[in-house]
């Protein structure tokens, strides 16, 4: 692992594609004396002690059966305590299977430990279970909605900072806000090591997600410095391979920390100059030679919907439009502008043209407007579902493909309704 992940940070080879998302977890990879990883739905981080073991999350609920029979192949030591780097479910999912091995094994309860704001998590997950689902459903092209309701609360939480003490080796947890508002990283002095979480994950950070609530870049990339000042000789990132050496783990994490730093710059330099939204999104640009490092590649988020979190946090959701403020519905600009066009079928046409010729950010504008207005029309659906299922091809990110992908299945099943 060690030696497959330098040989990215060197720029010898390429970067995987995508984060891994399978139920089948890997076998535990010894990177350093008493510490392993195991590879799955997000990694689980294991440190052995001399009482018992401490892991860093716990997988997702589908591969947690997985993690844990490949956790037991290398070691029977209970498992003394777990900690949640955030709340996102593919972390903490697999305490279930955990809390049953344990009991099963006759140990003593796993003490569970997070950032205090994953209990308020929790709690707004259950409220927004629904929503949640239908977001799951289009980013993770699932047959329908799905979002659990049963989560295993922290038994142990903590604000700022503190440090556990367990079985011979200190781990000090420090609170951030980055992916989340509920993010943990670690640092293992005995070892130079760094958990991290969800802050680096071998592509460009997610601190954007158009779907999910508020992202905080800058905050992201002080946490990344903060990570990097204490020089670790070993990182491990909660989605794929660790990083060990100094110097590339501190690459790593000033390049990331750079990144988010530079949008972060332009974003605010453009708002406080009065630009609109409109003007931001499509004036900052990551700097070449960022955006050609092999660990920050779009593949997951953008620096594109990043630049709208800004936006949102530091500008609230008035976009500088005045005829966003308080707008018509859809479906009465739709009606207007097919009427003014002649007919939505004109309109559907022109976002065919206009997808052909590669314009598919003004192809998109139309086919909805055409889609909108005259919704019972199998032609206008078929357009639209051809359109989104070629934007779909030129799109990088898991976010951008997903919601692209959940609109060309809306149209093609409303062909098959109207048929």
């Amino acid at each position: 692992m060690l030696e497959h992940s330098a040989r990215i940070v060197d720029g010898i080879i390429d970067a995987p594609i995508g984060l891994k998302v399978t139920a089948d977890a890997t076998s535990v990879e010894e990177v350093a004396v008493g510490i392993g990883v195991i590879e799955s739905f997000s990694n689980v981080i294991i440190f052995n002690t001399d009482d018992g073991l401490t892991l860093f999350d716990v997988s997702h609920a589908m591969s947690a059966k997985s993690v844990v029979s490949k956790l037991r192949e290398w070691s029977s030591d209970r498992v003394n305590t777990a900690v949640y780097t955030h709340g996102h479910t593919d972390h903490v999912g697999g305490a279930g299977a955990f809390n049953a091995d344990a009991t099963e094994r006759s140990h003593q309860a796993i003490n569970y430990v997070a950032h205090e704001a994953v209990v308020d998590r929790f709690d707004r997950y259950k409220l927004t279970n629904g929503y949640n689902g239908y977001i799951n459903m289009r980013q993770f092209r699932l047959p329908g909605p799905m979002f659990p309701s049963d989560f295993v609360y922290p038994d142990t939480t903590f604000r700022s900072e503190t440090t556990l003490n367990i079985g011979g080796r200190t781990f000090e947890l420090h609170h951030a806000r980055g992916e989340t508002d509920d993010h943990t990283w670690a640092w293992v002095p005995d070892s130079q090591a760094v958990c991290v979480g969800d802050l680096f994950i071998w592509q460009f950070p997610n601190a954007g997600n158009p779907q999910k609530v508020q992202r905080f870049a800058w905050e992201w990339a002080v946490a990344l410095r903060a990570m990097a000042a204490k020089q670790p000789e070993l990182m491990l990132p909660a989605h794929g391979m660790a990083i060990g050496g100094k110097d590339r783990v501190g690459q790593v994490l000033t390049d990331t920390a750079a990144a988010l730093e530079s949008l972060h710059e332009q974003t605010l330099a453009f708002m406080n100059s009065g630009a609109r939204l409109d003007d931001v999104i499509h004036q900052v640009r990551l700097p070449k030679e960022l955006a050609d490092k092999p660990f920050l590649k779009p593949t997951y988020d953008e620096p594109e919907f990043v630049v709208r979190n800004l936006w949102r946090l530091y500008g609230g959701w008035y976009d500088g439009n005045p005829a966003n403020l308080k707008p018509a519905t859809e479906v009465a600009l739709a009606t207007e502008m097919a009427a003014l066009a002649g007919g939505a079928d004109v309109l559907a046409i022109r976002a065919e043209e206009l997808a052909n010729a590669g314009d598919f950010r003004l192809a998109c504008h139309l086919i909805e407007m055409a889609a909108t207005a005259t919704p019972d029309s199998q032609r206008i659906h078929e357009i639209r579902a051809t359109i989104y299922t070629e934007r779909r091809k030129i799109e990088t990110s898991f976010m951008a493909t997903g919601i692209y992908r959940s609109a060309a299945l809306d149209s093609k099943a409303r062909i098959n309704e109207l048929s």
